[in-house]
């Protein structure tokens, strides 16, 4: 036979015959992890068959909607109590809006372009303010600054959902 051909009969039964080896390690090793494994699978729960509800209120008042005594009720008390008076919802808030009265200090004025009250927030900035400006929680309007004090116009809710204008100042604040 030619050299070449030998080779090329030769070379395919010899790959063949190193697939053939049954390797018993790798058979030994699958065994043992075989044998190690416990089942601790738990079994399905038993699914509760499904109860049909049906809905049998239909006939009762729908809590959702007003009686016609309860909306009379309403315009009642809001005709008779309506005072006009509200905040402004559609006003920007101001920066000392966002913090009580008790957490601002009166620290002074100062007189440029007209009277500004100088007033240090709880957390140590210190603002101008203005007659017109808005301060505190409860929609303080500044209506007046002096030497001493600034004097602010605050709409509070009376807890009935209705609101009434309050006096309240703030006085200044001895740096001493």
């Amino acid at each position: 036979m030619d050299k070449r051909i030998r080779v090329f009969v030769f070379i395919p039964i010899f790959l063949l015959s190193a697939c053939m080896d049954d390797k018993p390690d790798l058979s030994q090793y699958v065994a043992q992890v075989k044998s190690q494994q416990s089942v601790d699978i738990e079994p399905m729960p038993v699914m509760k068959p499904y109860e049909k509800f049906s809905y049998a209120a239909s006939d009762l008042r729908d809590p959702f909607v007003a009686t016609v005594t309860e909306v009379a009720i309403r315009e009642n008390i809001e005709e008779l109590i309506d005072n006009g008076i509200r905040p402004d919802a559609y006003r920007r808030k101001e920066a000392l809006e966002s913090y009580t009265l008790g957490e601002l200090q009166f620290v002074g004025t100062i007189e440029q372009d007209g009277v500004w009250a100088l007033v240090r927030a709880s957390d140590g900035i210190i603002n101008r303010v203005q007659v017109g400006n808005y301060m505190g929680l409860n929609h303080g309007k500044v209506l007046a600054i002096s030497e001493a004090e600034i004097l602010l116009k605050e709409i509070v809710a009376d807890g009935n959902g209705i609101y009434i204008e309050r006096d309240s100042s703030l006085s200044i604040v001895d740096v001493n």
